[in-house]
């Protein structure tokens, strides 16, 4: 009887939680466009408005988005899939220098590894990515599935890879997909 009841709770706890895509959830920030879909699953650490997410984005199932200590700009049209973390600190450093009480900002800043996000318009970003503190991604551009992402990339990269580098042009693909499907129209202005 006992463990009747359990999967029957249990069942109604998974059925009530089950990932979704939440429709422009103001909740987390002010500063949310127009149709952002956000998975139910996503948890997104906010604070003082820090965090930016433009027109038609979707952020999938199972991320962590950090937007806690600075400012995380996601651009229109972006895509980030599941399992992603972008993070704007990182206290792998810090954990080993446990006197950091009266420390300047600078300094704490440095030591915390605390710093602006930016992904441009148009990015993608595969599953199972981090995504580092300081890190700017350029529009269009495309994150490989378990990249590890710390720097500037410039338009249309396409980066791979622990840690992350650039491997091609999103504008190669782009090139190659309008030559194969005939009635693909192109829409940018870069090709």
């Amino acid at each position: 009887m006992a463990n009747n009841l359990f999967s029957y709770f249990q069942y109604k706890l998974l059925k009530w939680f089950k990932p979704e895509i939440i429709g422009n959830p103001k909740r987390f920030s002010k500063n949310i466009g127009k149709k952002v879909g956000i998975s139910n699953t996503t948890h997104i650490s906010n604070y003082e408005n820090n965090l930016e997410i433009g027109n038609n984005v979707f952020i999938g199932h199972f991320n962590y988005i950090d937007a806690y200590n600075e400012r995380l700009v996601i651009e229109d049209n972006v895509q980030i899939t599941n399992y992603t973390q972008i993070l704007t600190h990182s206290t792998h450093n810090s954990i080993r220098f446990p006197n950091v009480k009266g420390m300047e900002l600078k300094s704490k800043k440095i030591l915390n590894n605390i710093a602006c996000v930016k992904i441009g318009e148009g990015s993608y970003i595969g599953p199972h990515s981090v995504i580092m503190p300081g890190t700017v991604i350029g529009k269009k551009s495309i994150v490989s599935a378990y990249s590890y992402v710390k720097g500037n990339f410039p338009d249309y990269s396409v980066i791979r890879g622990i840690p992350g580098r650039v491997i091609g042009d999103t504008r190669e693909i782009d090139k190659a997909l309008l030559k194969e499907i005939k009635n693909l129209k192109n829409t940018s202005e870069d090709l």
